[in-house]
């Protein structure tokens, strides 16, 4: 890809420069296939050496060993589980769904049509602060906004003549950021309220009855804001900044829609509304289950609903601009969209061999509990407590991707102690959610990181692993100090984080 790189301010330059070094040292690596395979057979090497390092549960009393994967039953793990660890990758099937149904308005020129009246009637200035705000609000469908935003950000990107690599990292972003931020309750919120009241109850049964699912709700409806407007700052002033002009074989030139693409527009308009009632009926009735709607049989199939929301109107769309003739052409564009994905497709075998290898040795557990006992060790207080909290957090995002998988194994440790030092439960799993929010846009062991490089690599064919964290880091800086400074003036006023949740305990 050729760009033209902005020449940065003075006040800019010096972290430009950060930036570019990140960027070059991780690009040095090898490409994101290689470098999962080679990951991969260092998790099994390092798990030879440490197999005989052991933790124990506190909560529980389990002795919990590095399982050595270079041993007998090791290696028959390795051999047995390949096709399993690359067809059980959890990204995969929902990546590949949902690009059937967005490739289809892809390719029949639905999404391209759409761009063209967005481009039209949307003002430029606010669509950076509308992406972010949309992958914040995505967190309510769980993971979707990963596969559905960060490929829309840049292709609406593309279309304004701006970096469509920016409009993917504000989406990524906004998205990441969302699991600590939204002003509606989601699937997320109650797993953790869950996890935290068995973890509270270890220590104080009749305070964990009191624990709801709104336990952080105050903080994160406010926090939608600033992740809003930091988000929308930071790709304006660093990231795009320093992407400088996109000048690759994309083309970003948009022309006036035709009589027949409005009238496909209106079809499939009127197509995904009658669709999306249809949805909406199913989820309130049929798909609605019997317990919490938010855990209900429909949203645990969005990635399906989303691959019909966009399949029907790119469908009608084909239909009406005759993109779409008869069977045979439906399955000519599903297979262009397809083999568009197959450099992912070859991605998510090493990537999904490397992390079910991690799990499969109990590394991550071994060392979120040696974090757990150092932080125990340290003595801090106040301020102190609350910054190696954080800290030992993001490490252990590094090696543990899975929101609830790291809460599942921190949250009997860390809730206890937080509650002998004085914190609230409630304000320990805020404390989490902060950490892991804003370290999951650069830890490569997080399940969408490799879709994300995959969405990039369409516009930059020999973009990497550096490339993308270089730009996700101000990102993730500038969210934890936006954070931080919002956490001292929560603390200092008392403020208490949820419907009956306090700051102390």
């Amino acid at each position: 890809m050729s760009e033209k790189k902005a020449t940065p301010s003075s006040p800019r330059r010096f972290l430009f420069r950060i930036l570019d070094g990140i960027e070059w040292l991780g690009n040095k690596l090898p490409s994101p296939l290689l470098l999962f395979a080679i990951l991969a057979l260092i998790v099994v090497i390092i798990s030879g050496i440490f197999s005989s390092v052991s933790v124990t549960n506190p909560t529980s009393g389990e002795v919990i060993q590095v399982k050595n994967l270079f041993s007998l039953s090791g290696l028959d793990y390795i051999f047995n589980s390949a096709v399993e660890n690359f067809i059980g990758f959890p990204p995969l099937g929902a990546v590949l769904v949902t690009m059937l149904g967005i490739g289809l308005a892809e390719q029949t020129g639905l999404i391209n049509s759409s761009l063209k009246g967005i481009v039209f009637s949307f003002p430029n200035r606010l669509l950076t602060a509308a992406l972010v705000f949309a992958g914040v609000m995505s967190s309510v469908a769980v993971n979707a906004g990963y596969v559905v935003l960060p490929p829309l950000g840049a292709v609406l990107f593309l279309g304004l003549g701006r970096h469509p690599l920016a409009g993917l990292a504000a989406a990524f972003a906004g998205v990441s950021g969302g699991f600590g931020a939204n002003p509606a309750l989601t699937s997320t919120d109650a797993v953790l309220q869950e996890l935290t009241v068995e973890a509270t109850r270890t220590l104080d049964p009749a305070y964990a009855e009191t624990i709801t699912v709104t336990m952080n709700y105050f903080f994160a409806a406010v926090s939608v804001l600033l992740v809003t407007i930091v988000g929308t700052l930071v790709t304006d002033k660093i990231v795009e900044p320093r992407l400088g002009r996109y000048e690759g074989g994309e083309n970003g030139e948009i022309d006036e829609l035709t009589s027949l693409e409005k009238r496909g527009m209106r079809l499939a308009g009127i197509g995904f509304l009658f669709t999306f009632l249809l949805m909406a009926y199913l989820s309130f009735g049929p798909l609605r289950g019997d317990g919490a709607y938010i855990d209900s049989p429909f949203f645990n199939a969005l990635v399906f609903v989303i691959f019909i929301l966009f399949l029907v109107p790119g469908l009608i769309y084909g239909i009406v601009v005759k993109e779409i003739k008869n069977d045979k052409d439906l399955t000519k564009l599903l297979g262009k969209t397809m083999a568009s994905m197959s450099g992912y497709i070859a991605l998510a075998f090493t990537a999904g061999q490397f992390i079910a290898y991690f799990r499969e040795t109990n590394l991550g557990t071994v060392i979120a509990f040696k974090g757990a006992d150092f932080l125990n060790s340290t003595g801090f207080d106040g301020i102190g407590l609350i910054l190696t909290f954080l800290g030992l957090t993001m490490v252990v995002n590094f090696f543990i991707g899975s929101s609830s998988a790291k809460w599942t194994i921190l949250a009997p440790v860390f809730v206890p102690i937080m509650m002998n030092l004085g914190y609230s439960p409630e304000f320990t799993t805020l404390l989490y959610r902060i950490a892991d929010s804003v370290t999951n846009m650069i830890t490569p062991l997080l399940l969408y990181f490799p879709v994300i490089i995959a969405f990039a690599q369409r516009y930059d064919k020999k973009l990497g692993i550096g490339t993308l964290i270089s730009m996700m880091i101000p990102y993730s800086v500038a969210f934890l100090l936006a954070w931080l400074v919002m956490l001292l003036v929560w603390v200092l006023l008392g403020i208490p984080v949820g419907p009956g949740a306090p700051i102390s305990y």
